[in-house]
């Protein structure tokens, strides 16, 4: 994205928030800024919007502000608001499917620490376990919603199980939502993989949380009583900060 294409975007956000009159903090503003950014270049898929609100005004603010940044720019054109639950996100749904087509394949090779466990023990895909095999299940439903051109069935995984539903009732529910919002809520149904799984997956974390939805409270209990080093990646806008400025948190 070029420097004039970057002013455009961020020229077009603050026009947006000012119409429909979504009052933000500054900090969550500027999150928002960065968050927009990082999807409109393709540097994320998805981003999860955890500011500005709660839901369902969160939502409803956040699809205004979309409808309003499409309508003005085609910056915007690929991007969509996806809901899961209680949790909303902004995705890029070109960079979504590359993503998904990605983790089908194992380009992204998932690493998992088991909760359930205690202490807590490492796992991946390969174990074969029936949490991953669900999550994978979810993977190919979101396959289904963000189809890449030229993907053949053989590309995916074997021994893995067909999706449970089919490509043409998926655009039919979508059809019927906003032209900006997607409720995947439906792929978290019959299935015992909890919504910090799948969160982890899709934002790319390092390492996933996995329990299921019958062993929350032992999640709970196994995190809080484990040591938890916390690293920080800070970032400068300057190559020479000056006395009063801060660097930025980047990642945590």
């Amino acid at each position: 994205m070029e420097v004039a294409e970057v002013e455009e975007t961020l020229k077009v956000l603050d026009a947006s928030l000012s119409l429909i009159k979504w009052r933000l903090k500054s900090s969550s503003k500027r999150r928002l800024q960065i968050d927009v950014l990082a999807v409109c270049t393709r540097m994320r898929p998805v981003v999860m919007i955890d500011y500005g609100g709660k839901m369902p005004e969160l939502q409803e603010n956040l699809c205004a502000f979309l409808e309003h940044c499409r309508k003005e720019s085609t910056i915007f054109e690929q991007l969509r608001v996806m809901v899961i639950e209680d949790m909303i996100y902004l995705i890029h749904v070109k960079e979504m499917a590359e993503y998904v087509s990605s983790s089908l394949s194992s380009e992204v090779e998932l690493l998992f620490v088991d909760l359930e466990q205690d202490p807590p023990k490492m796992r991946t895909l390969d174990d074969k376990s029936l949490l991953g095999m669900q999550l994978i299940s979810i993977q190919k439903l979101f396959s289904l919603y963000f189809p890449l051109e030229g993907m053949r069935n053989d590309l995916l995984p074997p021994d893995r199980a067909e999706p449970m539903a089919d490509s043409k009732s998926l655009s039919e529910q979508i059809g019927s939502q906003s032209s900006v919002l997607m409720d995947l809520s439906s792929c978290m149904h019959d299935t015992e993989v909890t919504v910090p799984t799948v969160n982890g997956w899709l934002l790319g974390y390092p390492i996933v949380y996995l329990f299921s939805k019958d062993h929350i409270e032992d999640a709970i209990y196994n995190l809080s009583t484990k040591f938890l080093r916390i690293y920080k990646i800070l970032v400068s806008r300057t190559s020479a900060p000056n006395k009063g400025s801060q660097p930025e948190e980047l990642m945590r």
